[in-house]
């Protein structure tokens, strides 16, 4: 018998080899036979309408004022209190739940006036997450679907698909599953330890850790019972990680190591909310007071009823909030995004059109930080929606074992961020620079294929340019395979922009890969490319029943990008005054974006209105486009950042691609092998970004940049769009130093600050 030492799993053998989690282990309930199924019934959520209540010390499950409360704001219904009850308020001390006296029936409601306890906002946006929404219902379409919760959701699947994979996990190199009958019963027992420990409804739970069946447990068990799942960054700082439990609430946190408990218990005392500590990895501190190892919850849960889980699905309303997503903070302060249910099933409803992905039949890799709305959204709830696998990756796939799991999984949809996909391509890239003779000139040809036909799709052509079918068998069969993407029909980008030079290369081998554009304010994507409808360097067209607008035009049809739909956020938790500023009475997003749509309803990204410069003449000018144009120009070019805000020119940062440090994460000074064959190519024989700066300086390498600013320059829409000064920084940006956000954003304003000195001198 083999055991999962992270989970705490007895695992055993079942029909086909398969290792199945032992439900009966100390960590996790109810057992389950052979074929995967649970003798237990999975609990269907109540629809909780009436309850009759009893304050004569029943022995019943305790109902605490809050939940009272709650619970009768709950659509505006009354809670028949019995003739015992007398005036409310005086027994919300003693008040508690006879289970006897649970009724669901319909007849017994008595609809109250929406206006003495609203429990829901007559707006389209709240900063209260125990005040729902007016959800932006349309009257036909996509915009018309029924409205439910993740619970239902979650229940429908295990209903459909419950022996089906749900989670899988690698232990000592062998793959164990999770079906969805056992992950719905594994949630339910950590629900009712949370509200054991004391979970308050509408409070947070923070999960800090790297993505693990333990992090989607977490997650589910905290909105099974009311609370509100807010992932935390694994590089967040002490003082990032206190501000973000502080703003969510916690009650709880649940980690992964001693490191990341380090972190906590720096904090610890500034968090007056917080009751609780769970770690489900190795501790090597001291347990301490309210410290709780991940399987002391099944044994906390071991004498607790269902019907205090189920009481707090009664709670649950697809207006009301589900989730909260912490901004990156690009501008400032990160700012809590609540998602309500109906934001998260709706978009997942959305997803599953565009890709035409198949129920039970779909896997994904979970690799990339689940503190993300996106990772968050096809993790977690889209796999939960259509019955797909989630496959965990090791904690260290940024640094190297992502491409072993992906020709182990075979994904069959897989988001990387632009990084990622520029890893992949450098690599390859570089592979295909070491080789030559015949098999080079295969490449080479196949390459000009795969491009010619891919480009010819776009601009809406028929068939396919001669010599795809050999191309095929040759070439893109093989590289699809190499890298574990032969049956992944929706490969996709997102997050931060990506380079024309990256989506060229791809197309070339016949991985077109479709972009998306969204944010957290929209629950992921607004729109996306798909596979019949796909324009170069375009973020697609909007999901089905989203609207997009542009706002005030200017002559060229760029604006400000407006959205609309019911994937659009609740609001800021606890802040109004962004709210107002982000939504609209009428119930319209305004992004920050500036972009235009073409005459075909593609939407075009072309900057940000915070990032806009303006120079002293009054010119405006959008940075990214020019940093896009640089990168293209000069693959040795990691990052660029453009300059001169109340100047009267523009300037650039520029840094060049280098290794890393794979236990702090920062720059070092060595340069990668792309940069060093690039240095190569021009007759250069540095190997590190000093070797170029310091005297004498590598002339080669900054003729070779300046010749690619010149090209960049002789492209540019006017004079004053033109780079006339640029400077080479010592090291890369990082997370660690703080330059990029978690999504590997650019924080332009740290930067200017940070680089003040050099910018300066440019003027």
């Amino acid at each position: 018998m083999a055991v999962a030492s992270q989970l705490s799993l007895d695992l055993h053998s079942s029909n086909g080899g398969r290792k199945e989690p032992d439900l009966n282990s100390p960590s996790f309930p109810s057992p389950v036979n052979p074929n995967g199924e649970s003798s237990s019934a999975v609990s269907t959520p109540p629809q909780l309408r009436t309850l009759s209540v009893s304050s004569s010390g029943s022995s019943g499950p305790s109902l605490t004022s809050e939940e009272f409360k709650l619970l009768h704001s709950r659509e505006g219904l009354s809670l028949d209190l019995g003739s015992e009850a007398g005036n409310v308020a005086d027994i919300f001390g003693s008040l508690s739940l006879d289970t006897d006296g649970l009724i669901f029936d319909e007849t017994n409601v008595r609809q109250k006036n929406q206006s003495d306890v609203p429990a829901v906002s007559s707006t389209f946006w709240s900063c209260d997450p125990s005040v729902g929404v007016t959800i932006q219902l349309g009257t036909e379409g996509a915009a018309a679907e029924k409205p439910i919760t993740i619970i239902d959701m979650f229940h429908r699947t295990v209903t459909e698909n419950g022996g089906s994979v749900a989670l899988a996990y690698k232990r000592a190199g062998q793959w164990k599953e999770i079906n969805y009958t056992q992950y719905y019963e594994m949630s339910l027992t950590i629900a009712k330890a949370f509200i054991k420990l004391g979970l308050e409804p509408y409070h947070g739970v923070c999960i800090l850790g790297s993505n693990s069946p333990e992090w989607h447990i977490a997650n589910m068990a905290t909105i099974m019972s009311g609370g509100l799942p807010v992932g935390l960054y694994l590089t967040n700082t002490p003082e990032a990680c206190c501000f973000i439990a502080d703003s969510c609430k916690a009650n709880i946190i649940v980690l992964e190591n001693d490191a990341h408990l380090q972190k906590i218990l720096q904090i610890r005392p500034r968090l007056t909310h917080l009751k609780a500590i769970v770690y489900y990895g190795k501790i090597c501190s001291p347990k301490e007071e309210g410290m709780y190892e991940w399987k002391d919850l099944k044994k906390m849960a071991a004498g607790e009823e269902r019907i205090g889980v189920e009481r707090r699905f009664g709670l649950l309303a697809p207006e009301k909030c589900a989730s909260l997503i912490y901004t990156s903070g690009t501008t400032g302060c990160a700012k809590g995004v609540m998602l309500s249910h109906d934001n998260i099933t709706w978009m997942c409803s959305r997803i599953l059109k565009e890709t035409k992905a198949k129920r039970g039949e779909e896997r994904v890799i979970s690799y990339l930080p689940l503190s993300h709305v996106a990772t968050q959204l096809l993790d977690i709830y889209f796999p939960l929606a259509i019955g797909a696998s989630v496959w965990f990756a090791q904690p260290d796939a940024l640094k190297g074992s992502l491409l072993q799991t992906l020709r182990e999984v075979h994904p069959t949809i897989f988001l990387g961020v632009p990084r990622v996909w520029e890893k992949i391509s450098e690599s390859m890239q570089l592979v295909a620079r070491n080789t030559t003779g015949l098999k080079a000139k295969i490449s080479q040809w196949a390459k000009g294929v795969g491009l010619k036909g891919n480009l010819q799709k776009q601009l809406g052509g028929s068939g396919t340019p001669f010599g795809w079918s050999l191309a095929n068998l040759i070439f893109f069969k093989k590289v699809r395979r190499g890298l574990g993407l032969d049956q992944c029909h929706f490969p996709m980008t997102g997050s931060a922009p990506i380079s024309q030079d990256t989506l060229s290369y791809f197309m070339s081998v016949n991985i077109p890969l479709h972009e998306l554009y969204g944010m957290s304010e929209t629950t992921g994507p607004t729109t996306v490319t798909t596979q019949d409808d796909i324009r170069f360097q375009s973020s697609g067209r909007s999901l089905d029943g989203v609207r997009l607008r542009i706002n005030n035009p200017d002559d060229a049809g760029n604006g400000e990008v407006l959205i609309q739909g019911r994937h659009l956020f609740m609001g800021y938790i606890g802040e109004p005054k962004a709210t107002s500023d982000t939504l609209t009475e009428d119930g319209w997003l305004k992004s920050g974006d500036i972009g235009y749509i073409n005459h075909e309803g593609f939407l075009y990204i072309t900057g940000r209105a915070k990032e806009l410069l303006v120079l002293a003449t009054g010119e405006n000018i959008a940075p990214v486009p020019i940093e896009s144009a640089l990168k293209e120009q000069l693959p040795i070019v990691s990052n660029a950042v453009i300059v001169g805000d109340q100047k009267s020119y523009i300037s650039c940062l520029i840094t060049l691609k280098v290794e890393f440090d794979d236990v702090t994460g920062y720059a070092t000074d060595r340069l990668n092998p792309t940069a060093l064959a690039i240095c190569q190519s021009c007759g250069s024989q540095s190997k590190t970004v000093r070797d170029i700066l310091d005297e004498p300086s590598d002339h080669r390498v900054l003729k070779m940049i300046q010749n690619g600013i010149d090209r960049v320059n002789r492209g540019a829409a006017c004079k004053k769009h033109k780079i006339v000064k640029w400077s080479i920084l010592d090291r890369d940006f990082s997370i660690q130093s703080g330059e990029l956000t978690h999504t590997m954003k650019l924080k332009r304003r740290f930067i200017t600050i940070k680089y003040s000195d050099i910018i300066e001198s440019f003027y």
